[in-house]
């Protein structure tokens, strides 16, 4: 082949790789990556936990207000990963099936605590003569809703209607329950995220916001 359409061709191919989004996660999924991803959660065993654990930020609690305690982000192959791991009676045949069967997704899962300043019961001042100061009345487990979310590709910032929320209770042998906090699920289209990092903004009503960032080339 000529030097001169040999350097042609190198070029050209540098201009497609510059013009081609950079995803840092596996998407659409091939066929092996689909087997892979049903083995690894057929292990059910602590190498399929710790893999896991590589898509979730566990944070501190905060000095006041509700405590933001983990954010994942669970890509494609993850949450296939985790659909195969609570799956009995499963092949890898089912498996493809069931991907081809559905758009691939990312599910940014979002879970909040209650804390002793931001707790099950909400106290609130009264004007009432009877001589107490305060009333209470239980927390909605509607909470969740009052939080602002913000998703960023990069620095760009993505938004979503599917959002939905979980709340979380303890519930004692005598049938009483508290609640305890909410898993909030937040889905976009894997095409969604075409940067290499994703970032997560968290703002509650009462306290201050939590920014968490994901490195999407570090994740399958």
């Amino acid at each position: 082949m000529p030097t001169a359409l040999r350097s042609f061709l190198a070029l050209l191919a540098s201009a497609v790789l510059l013009c081609t989004p950079a995803l840092g996660y596996d998407t659409p999924l091939s066929e092996q990556a689909v087997r892979e991803a049903y083995f690894l959660g057929q292990r059910r065993d602590e190498s399929m936990y710790a893999y896991l654990n590589k898509y979730t930020k566990l944070l501190p609690p905060p000095k006041t207000g509700p405590h933001i305690s983990a954010v994942s982000f669970l890509t494609p192959f993850a949450l296939l990963v985790q659909y195969s791991s609570r799956q009995s009676d499963y092949s890898a045949q089912r498996a493809a099936l069931d991907h081809k069967a559905h758009e691939e997704i990312v599910a940014i899962q979002v879970e909040i605590q209650l804390t002793q300043s931001y707790g099950a019961v909400i106290a609130t001042p009264t004007h009432s003569r009877s001589g107490s100061p305060t009333a209470f009345q239980q927390r909605s487990p509607e909470f969740w809703r009052a939080f602002k979310y913000r998703i960023f590709d990069g620095d760009e910032e993505i938004t979503t209607e599917d959002i939905s929320g979980e709340p979380q209770y303890q519930c004692s042998e005598g049938g009483g329950c508290t609640l305890t906090g909410a898993i909030v699920y937040i889905q976009f289209p894997a095409s969604a995220f075409k940067s290499d990092s994703a970032g997560v903004e968290v703002t509650p009503r009462e306290g201050d916001t939590v920014s968490v960032g994901f490195d999407l080339s570090s994740l399958r």
